[in-house]
């Protein structure tokens, strides 16, 4: 069967504390859109004690807390805020325990709703969390030693990969971007650009930067669904080795450059990025070092420094954070295992120790963010479709995650790095930044 017409895989996912038994619910289940009306007694001091503590926690966000007899607990000074509505006692005490990780499990279940604008209620919680002190001593401590022996050896990376986009094409393609199915951050020349043209216009961007001229040879470390190696191909008229993990994906994206014509110059291996030999002019990764966790830095480096002739050029393309802190435990464990977007500093163990030379570092933060409203306005277009594909549960852990995403991106929480480095004896590199904009030409002379 070809990879474009296979059904997703059955969505298998653990048993958590969200989902809860039967008697873990004081009242029945209030279908999303129905009308709640407060009967009975308001909730006792403790458990309004705990909603606060819970706010706390948060940053104090301004949202409203309201609980499952109608009880609220308001931050002061915006009484239109977005509601956190526990439909439970259960929901409310387990968000206590880890709030960051509940809150969206026990959403995923539905015994968490919010009322409002979802993506407003996230960045007021991104933004307290935010505002809050940072970690003490301690928590740092935790937070570098998990970093550290999170090893992403072959076959963890494999299973972590499998996990996330071997779910089936036919979801991703309902509101990824029809032509390349980009699932990176797009390039907006211009805020009221559409999807399609700002992805086309991040490939351009991409191979701009790395100066593609026909005849080069290109090796691609996680390669998606093929559409970039495809975009070179076609565009710049270069030959490509693209490397992936995910068999749906290399599936997908052989057959397409196949029917494409684009055999020839387009390759896709099986492999890991670990894997690569041979000698090439370019090297590209978009939106694959997420996946490989600091401890293999040296080694991705070490890789490149490899496979990239005396004169070749570089990209990567990665979500990062400002400074070092792992991702969200809840999208790490639900969404994205082994993940980890990298600060600046710690993205230099690629290049310090190989000998490469960083030449630009861009930062497309609010690209992203505008990337990912993109995404969530055809998701939730198709949430019915998604539902057939898989159930209600992994509907509510999608859009989360999708509008969380955005919510952190708009905030800062997350950034968008790219980086463009060579050789430190090449010497054939640019003069300015000319090059990597339509009707601008760099003469590369010097007086």
């Amino acid at each position: 069967m070809k990879a474009q017409e296979q059904r997703p895989q059955p969505y298998r996912r653990e048993q958590s504390v969200a989902e809860g038994s039967a008697g873990d619910h004081e009242n029945p289940v209030i279908r999303r859109g129905e009308s709640f009306v407060p009967g009975g007694s308001k909730s006792p001091a403790a458990d309004r004690y705990v909603a606060s503590k819970i706010l706390s926690k948060l940053g104090n966000p301004e949202i409203q807390i309201r609980l499952w007899d109608g009880t609220e607990l308001q931050v002061a000074g915006d009484a239109s805020a977005p509601v956190l509505w526990f439909r439970d006692r259960g929901a409310l005490y387990a968000s206590l325990q880890n709030p960051d990780f509940q809150i969206g499990d026990l959403y995923s279940a539905g015994r968490i709703e919010v009322e409002g604008d979802l993506l407003t209620l996230l960045e007021r919680v991104y933004s307290g969390i935010l505002r809050q002190a940072g970690p003490g001593w301690f928590r740092r401590t935790v937070d570098r030693i998990s970093r550290r022996i999170k090893h992403n050896t072959l076959q963890r990376s494999a299973e972590n990969i499998h996990h996330h986009y071997d779910i089936g094409n036919d979801f991703y393609r309902l509101w990824l971007d029809r032509e390349y199915m980009q699932y990176t951050c797009a390039y907006y020349t211009g805020p009221a650009m559409g999807l399609e043209q700002a992805q086309a216009a991040k490939l351009h961007h991409v191979c701009r930067k790395l100066q593609l001229k026909p005849g080069d040879t290109v090796v691609e470390a996680g390669c998606g669904w093929g559409g970039l190696a495809r975009f070179m191909a076609t565009h710049y008229d270069v030959t490509v080795r693209a490397y992936n993990i995910s068999r749906e994906q290399v599936a997908f994206a052989t057959d397409v450059a196949q029917r494409q014509g684009l055999s020839g110059q387009v390759e896709y291996v099986l492999d890991d990025y670990r894997n690569i030999s041979g000698k090439f002019d370019v090297f590209v990764s978009v939106g694959m070092l997420e996946h490989v966790g600091v401890q293999q830095y040296p080694i991705l480096g070490r890789t490149i420094r490899n496979c990239l002739k005396p004169e070749g050029r570089g990209l990567i393309h990665s979500i990062g954070r400002n400074r070092p802190k792992p991702l969200n435990a809840w999208i790490e464990r639900r969404i994205f295992p082994g993940a980890y977007p990298p600060s600046l500093h710690e993205a230099m163990e690629i290049f310090e120790p190989n000998g490469l030379s960083v030449l630009d570092v861009e930062n497309l933060r609010l690209h992203y963010a505008l990337t990912l409203g993109a995404w969530l306005r055809r998701y939730q277009a198709h949430e019915s479709r998604v539902a057939e594909m898989f159930d209600e549960h992994f509907v509510r852990t999608w859009r989360l995650y999708l509008a969380g995403s955005q919510a952190a991106f708009r905030v800062g929480e997350l950034q968008l790095f790219q980086w463009v480095f060579t050789h430190r004896c090449n010497n054939d590199i640019p003069w300015s930044r000319a090059h990597q904009y339509p009707g601008h030409e760099d003469t590369g002379t010097v007086e």
